[in-house]
């Protein structure tokens, strides 16, 4: 009983690991470059078992024509990759590398062309994974010239905004200082009242007055 629960144990240790290897292209799933410049296509994979023999291979569309822009190995993690290009190689080269654990195994493209634009998936085996594959997808835009956003408008409606929460923020300022000079006179107004009230009762010789303790004269 105990041996079947270790090996159902180690299967479940080594399940997830199967499905461990992950290629990814970045957080930008799109990139624009301009007409005549060179664009870097990043791609890196990851894994925790390792790898060996590792197969990659980027494609262009999806298309038979383009099917592999380039292709390589990768022994294991002190080797660099044996790459083979399709195509001119001139207009690609490989701009990563995947020792010291960097496992980049970005392109990049040179010369661009507007007949560059569209999807470049970038595609992983691990033979060490019982041949596990996985890929990402990135999408090219090719521009005559990059356009310069004009945030005219948008420092305009700031600067507005910042304004009238200034202002705000000043008749604020000016209200609680009104309201505690009224309140400083109110209560000096209050004391000033209290004060002559007491002068009063001492001259006119009220309940308490020195008035009150004079002897009444003999007829």
């Amino acid at each position: 009983m105990m041996e079947r629960m270790e090996a159902s144990g180690i299967a479940f240790l080594l399940f997830p690991c199967s499905l461990t290897l992950e290629v990814s292209v970045g957080k930008a799933t799109t990139i624009t470059a301009v007409n005549g410049t060179n664009v870097l296509l990043p791609c890196t994979f990851s894994t925790c078992m390792g790898f060996e023999n590792l197969q990659f291979w980027w494609t262009f569309n999806n298309s038979e024509e383009f099917k592999n822009l380039l292709d390589g190995t990768v022994k294991n993690e002190k080797s660099e990759p044996k790459i083979r290009s399709n195509i001119d190689p001139s207009r690609i080269e490989m701009a990563g590398s995947v020792k010291e654990k960097k496992n980049n195994i970005s392109i990049l493209i040179l010369n661009l062309e507007f007949s560059d634009k569209g999807k470049y998936t970038c595609r992983v085996k691990n033979p060490k994974e019982k041949n596990a594959q996985h890929e990402a997808t990135i999408s090219l835009i090719v521009v005559d010239k990059l356009v310069k956003v004009d945030n005219t408008v948008t420092i305009i409606i700031l600067s507005v905004v910042g304004g009238l929460i200034g202002l705000l923020i000043v008749i604020m300022l000016i209200k609680k200082f009104v309201t505690f000079i009224i309140k400083k006179t109110q209560e000096k107004k209050k004391e000033c009242l209290v004060n002559s009230s007491g002068n009063d009762n001492t001259e006119n010789g009220m309940a308490g007055s020195k008035a009150e303790q004079k002897a009444t004269p003999k007829l």
